[in-house]
């Protein structure tokens, strides 16, 4: 049966929680999201990936400082961005297909080798 396309916000939240009922229980990535509260980080997430996919508006924060923050206190390394790729690629092609469905898994890869690039290389944590 055919999925269909990612055409709003709605979406869009579908996929952040499928994407982080997945994180929770997985044995690489849940370390990392025990200091959560679910209830800012999610509507935060939501406001992102619209922003990510729609150009919204809704999202100002900066993502790359938070993560930078949360690397000092529990190190993140190439497996942690792997399998972040992994669950999230699986979540969107789970619930959706299509154009806007590759894109946004596209958007994900582009902003996650960002993020490791600067967290893992010493010599571009200046960037942030």
């Amino acid at each position: 049966m055919k999925r269909k396309d990612i055409s709003q916000r709605t979406d869009l939240i579908k996929i952040v929680d499928h994407f982080y009922e997945k994180v929770r229980k997985d044995e690489v990535l849940s370390i990392m999201f025990l200091h959560v509260n679910w209830n800012t980080h999610l509507p935060l997430m939501y406001d992102f990936w619209d922003n990510v996919m729609f150009h919204t508006g809704n999202y100002t924060g900066n993502p790359m400082a938070k993560h930078y923050t949360s690397h000092q206190k529990n190190p993140m390394n190439e497996s942690h961005f792997s399998r972040w790729l992994l669950l999230f690629g699986k979540s969107v092609d789970e619930l959706f297909e299509g154009v806007n469905a590759d894109i946004l898994k596209e958007r994900a890869n582009s902003i996650a080798t960002i993020m490791r690039l600067k967290i893992l290389s010493p010599e571009r944590t200046s960037l942030l």
